[in-house]
């Protein structure tokens, strides 16, 4: 045992030894879980443990291993309770295999997001970028030197990558407008280099090229209940029976300005949102909208990880179908 400076014992790896009668290295290995130790002599090394109290330290540990135990997640907006519910679902798999999970929030920049992933991936074992912002060229080769790397709601290469279909989501939004009898839409457009805009703006296209007896005309806004609300004004002003908004925070904040200005929802104006964040069927009314599998997205992706640290090929691309739910914000077009 060794003595600290407040005159207290600190009981070390060596007693440990010394009691169960072994190396230091047969110790270290015995309690880090390393398969070549016979079962019998491990189960010694952890009764002597258990006798003198040892707890071994994080940090010798993680100089055993090799590993810091940790993950790195980059998120474009810590705001956003979508990307909240998705580290709640990753953060919590992560715990239960005794990892700990660093968040880092690029807060919409793409410049930071490429600093953050790089300087994370340097202070853990591994780093899962969620919905990252770079344009594809950029995201291809930032992957190949982050590896073991996991994308949320990208591709890239061979990097494992869990997924939403926003595309099929929305589509199924644009079906239940065009059969209310809504043909004039507006679309409340997120991020310009989000993907997930991207893809709803495909969905769109598609659907009115299939549905020449309806518009949709996009109006630019943002990602935040105020843009929703900033966007007011404008959807009264275009004639529309109905809108469509990027997100749930969008919405909420386009249905409280108009609520505001004496129209009715949905007697006048149909909203809908994407995501079903916990907040959007509270709103009066309640909000139609996409129920995104969140959670399940950010524990498919420890998932993945957990395949990447134990040396495990990359599992097949997993991709989620948010689930349409409808509530009063919608109705038949006036």
């Amino acid at each position: 045992m060794t003595r600290r400076n407040d005159g207290t014992t600190r009981v070390t790896i060596a007693d440990v030894a010394a009691r169960a009668g072994v190396s230091l290295s047969t110790v270290s290995r015995a309690l880090n879980g390393n398969p070549t130790v016979d079962p019998a002599l491990a189960e010694r090394v952890k009764d002597a443990a258990a006798a003198l109290d040892y707890t071994a330290s994080p940090v010798a540990r993680s100089l055993v291993l090799g590993r810091t135990q940790t993950v790195a997640v980059v998120v474009p907006d810590l705001g956003n309770p979508t990307f909240q519910e998705v580290l709640r679902g990753l953060s919590r798999a992560a715990a239960a295999d005794d990892y700990h999970v660093l968040v880092a929030d690029s807060a919409e920049s793409v410049d930071e997001e490429r600093v953050l992933a790089g300087t994370t991936r340097r202070r853990t074992d591994g780093v899962i970028l969620c919905a990252p912002r770079l344009p594809q060229d950029e995201l291809d080769r930032l992957v190949g030197g982050l590896r073991p790397v996991v994308l949320i709601n990208r591709t890239a290469g061979e990097a494992p990558s869990v997924r939403a279909d926003y595309r099929s989501a929305l589509t199924a939004e644009l079906e239940l407008l065009h059969e209310l009898g809504h043909r004039r839409i507006v679309y409340l457009a997120g991020a310009p280099r989000s993907v997930a805009n991207a893809a709803r703006l495909a969905a769109i296209a598609e659907f009115v090229a299939e549905h020449p007896d309806t518009e949709v005309a996009e109006i630019p806004c943002g990602v935040d209940f105020e843009s929703g609300a900033s966007a007011g004004a404008a959807v009264l002003a275009s004639g529309a029976t109905a809108a469509l908004a990027f997100n749930d925070l969008v919405a909420m904040g386009l249905l409280s300005a108009v609520q505001e200005s004496g129209c009715r929802i949905p007697a006048d104006l149909s909203i809908i949102g994407f995501d079903d964040i916990p907040f959007a069927r509270y709103t009066t009314p309640p909000l139609t909208t996409a129920a995104v599998p969140a959670a399940e997205l950010g524990a498919q992706a420890w998932a993945r990880m957990r395949e990447l640290l134990e040396g495990a090929e990359p599992g097949e691309p997993l991709t989620l179908l948010p689930e349409l739910t409808v509530r009063g914000s919608t109705g038949p077009a006036a």
